[in-house]
């Protein structure tokens, strides 16, 4: 089977779950939860930086998927929709234990991606690097880092949902790709 083949049939087969979710079946769920819970806990550590804090929010991103599953469309995959979700949860429990705290922005180059330093520079960074280096990053700076680049978030839509100026996201990214650019050329 082709990838974009197989790819529509596990659309299609959570797509199935969902609705099965929505009609009451639990094992439809759990079966939804078992194969994303290593992402969705993998992306809360990426934002968080704390195993036990991403541990407790990667629960807290299942409930509330749980509690919102009539608002999946189907027009992506589940798993789109659910590290949106998951996002949101992280950013939100961030904001209501002040740990946001925004600088002005600063006018700067922030046009280099971090794909092409990926590429270019951490090449041969194993897994476990490239966590320790994200985790150098300010909470602020992960955070816009990993919604940019691993979640496809426009500039306006990390502004809406963390409250930060678009600008101050701009910064916080450029930051983020230049420190980590500067950790790769020193490793």
């Amino acid at each position: 089977m082709s990838k974009p083949a197989l790819e529509n049939t596990l659309q299609e087969d959570e797509n199935q779950l969902v609705l099965r979710s929505l009609n009451g079946d639990r094992t439809a769920y759990e079966k939804l939860y078992r194969a994303n819970v290593g992402k969705v806990y993998a992306l809360c550590l990426r934002m968080c930086g704390q195993k036990d804090l991403a541990e407790d929010l990667t629960q807290e991103a299942f409930i509330r998927a749980w509690q919102k599953l009539d608002s999946f469309r189907g027009d992506s995959k589940f798993s789109s929709w659910l590290y949106r979700l998951t996002s949101n949860v992280v950013i939100g429990h961030m904001r209501s234990n002040k740990k946001w705290q925004f600088e002005d922005y600063d006018e700067g180059k922030h046009e280099q991606s971090l794909v092409e330093i990926s590429q270019t520079t951490m090449m041969a960074a194993n897994k476990k690097d490239i966590e320790k280096a994200l985790n150098t990053l300010s909470e602020q700076a992960r955070v816009v880092l990993i919604m940019h680049e691993y979640l496809g978030y426009k500039h306006t839509e990390i502004s809406k949902i963390t409250g930060m100026a678009i600008g101050t996201s701009k910064t916080h990214l450029h930051r983020a790709r230049a420190q980590l650019k500067a950790q790769a050329e020193a490793a």
